[in-house]
């Protein structure tokens, strides 16, 4: 995997470029539904990563957010699932927020996951065999989740522009009472595996697979746990894009109590 990490590491900085280079001048927004947006730096970012995942994987799959879904990807047995932006709410906002995500799931299961903030040059990445890293402009760190046992010492990872009711009174349940807010899913759990925070819940099915792939390589790589609300494992490469029972990521010493106090504040 040593080879695949080096070339989407290089892939997700040139994608990042990309972005920067919209992000500081006009740039318009379509939607794809309600509450949906897309801009001219997701199409243009993914054009430059489907290809070039084309270019240096061609016996690969791939699903993109931006691309239109190659059912020939589930006779694959490795597949790369991308977030060209991942936060497109906060680059339209120009809160710095957004990450390029690109994830390897092979035989179904997150392999490798690098996860992108060109705005901070921040880059998260993992494969389950080398581990876990955060890479900055001067330092390149080994990434563990935080062992912390007491919630009252955790923090949540929050949405920045969804506020949940039923989150809140989970983490009122679990005895949490910090929360660190950010826009992109793979720059909330980036924070898990930093050990700032300890638990991410979203319970709708608002999430798909590239939300997901490469940020649960690097939470599983730092030593923490992600799964869908029920707590059984999240699925890649299958027909149905969404995560339908959504996503808990945790530093796993809160996974299971996290995910009994769920299906309390779930239950009908």
């Amino acid at each position: 995997m040593e080879r695949e990490l080096e070339i989407t590491k290089t892939i997700a900085r040139e994608a990042g470029r990309i972005l920067m280079d919209i992000y500081s001048g006009d740039h318009g927004v379509e939607w794809k539904g309600y509450d949906d947006p897309v801009t001219a730096a997701d199409h243009a970012a993914n054009k430059f990563i489907v290809a070039e995942l084309r270019r240096q994987f061609p016996d690969d799959g791939i699903l993109s957010e931006e691309a239109t879904d190659d059912q020939l990807r589930l006779s694959k047995s490795r597949v790369w699932l991308v977030d060209p932006m991942d936060g497109t709410k906060q680059f339209i906002e120009r809160i710095g927020e957004f990450a390029v995500m690109i994830g390897l799931a092979v035989n179904g299961q997150p392999e490798l996951g690098v996860v992108f903030n060109p705005a901070t040059n921040k880059m998260y990445y993992a494969t389950t065999s080398l581990g876990a890293y955060l890479e900055e402009p001067l330092t390149t760190k080994r990434l563990h989740v935080a062992a912390i046992t007491d919630p009252a010492k955790m923090a949540a990872a929050m949405s920045r522009s969804h506020n949940s009711p039923k989150v809140d009174l989970i983490k009122q349940r679990l005895g949490i009472t910090k929360e660190i807010q950010s826009g992109s899913v793979g720059l909330k759990i980036g924070l898990l595996a930093e050990g700032q925070a300890h638990l991410y819940v979203h319970l709708g099915a608002k999430t798909n697979q590239w939300d997901t792939c490469a940020p649960q390589a690097i939470i599983e790589a730092a030593g923490g746990a992600m799964t869908d609300r029920d707590g059984q494992p999240l699925q890649y490469n299958i027909a149905e894009i969404r995560n339908l029972n959504g996503v808990v990521a945790s530093n796993g010493v809160l996974h299971a109590r996290a995910i009994e106090e769920i299906q309390k504040a779930i239950a009908p």
